[in-house]
């Protein structure tokens, strides 16, 4: 069992060396998660902690890459997927080109940029495409940047864009080179980065539910300011925005929000 010492110094240990502020993350949530991993380390106290990730680089990794939520997959909720692909790509094409900016915030493995530019292969060429994706965990990175998934995380790929850009690897898939050169990954902090500008659509799904209500209306603002006018931004299913007119969007389909 930990000994829960200081959790206050903890966060401000965590903020020095990583810049990190759980501060804006559920309290309850994240307290229970990284207790978890403490324990599994074999150590009794947060400061005992702090100190082995001051000190291995390799724990300090496995911390960051516990923090941040991983449950990722292609094309997730494909109905929403339809909308984006059969309303939402048509009309941004329609109004600002072949050559979108889009950002796909907490990207995680990379399912998510990957779809979007399969997605927008079928009404662009691929020359065309270029996202942003980007996430706060280094590994999560890494592992988007190879490009390698199971059968699972692919199961929603529509079967055209299967044969197409994934070639079997043992019991994995790999996904092909043409793909991967159309994004750019990124280290970013949704709390404390600057976010990109000018961009037409912004794709941040399911991960902002672990934010507190304060940090929530922060991103979602800033995500507002980084839009161009009639630029959208498309959340994920778990996630909604009460406030989305304050903030300067209007409701065009249950998960997309235009900017005014």
């Amino acid at each position: 069992m930990l000994e829960t010492d200081n959790y206050e110094k903890f966060k401000k240990d965590i903020l020095n060396i990583s810049k990190i502020d759980l501060n804006a993350y559920k309290e309850k949530q994240m307290r229970r998660r990284i207790n978890t991993l403490i324990t599994k380390n074999n150590i009794k106290t947060y400061d005992e902690y702090v100190a082995l990730i001051k000190k291995d680089k390799e724990k300090f990794e496995q911390f960051i890459n516990f923090l941040t939520i991983n449950v990722s997959e292609f094309y997730r909720n494909p109905e929403q997927w339809k909308i984006l692909e059969g309303e939402v790509f048509p009309k941004l094409i329609q109004k600002f080109g072949k050559n979108l900016k889009i950002w796909s915030a907490a990207c995680s493995t990379g399912d998510e940029p990957y779809s979007l530019v399969m997605a927008l292969s079928r009404q662009v060429p691929l020359a065309n495409i270029k996202i942003i994706a980007t996430d706060i965990d280094k590994q999560v990175l890494d592992t988007a940047r190879m490009g390698l998934y199971n059968e699972k995380s692919i199961a929603a790929v529509p079967d055209d864009l299967k044969k197409k850009y994934f070639t079997k690897v043992g019991n994995s898939y790999q996904i092909s080179d043409e793909i991967k050169k159309r994004v750019e990954f990124k280290e970013h902090d949704l709390l404390k980065d600057t976010y990109p500008t000018g961009c037409h659509l912004i794709v941040c799904r399911n991960v902002v539910i672990y934010f507190t209500e304060e940090a929530k209306d922060e991103i979602y603002m800033k995500f507002q300011k980084s839009l161009v006018k009639d630029g959208v931004l498309f959340i994920g299913s778990t996630e909604q925005i009460m406030n989305y007119k304050e903030i300067g969007f209007t409701r065009s389909k249950s998960f997309f929000f235009e900017k005014e």
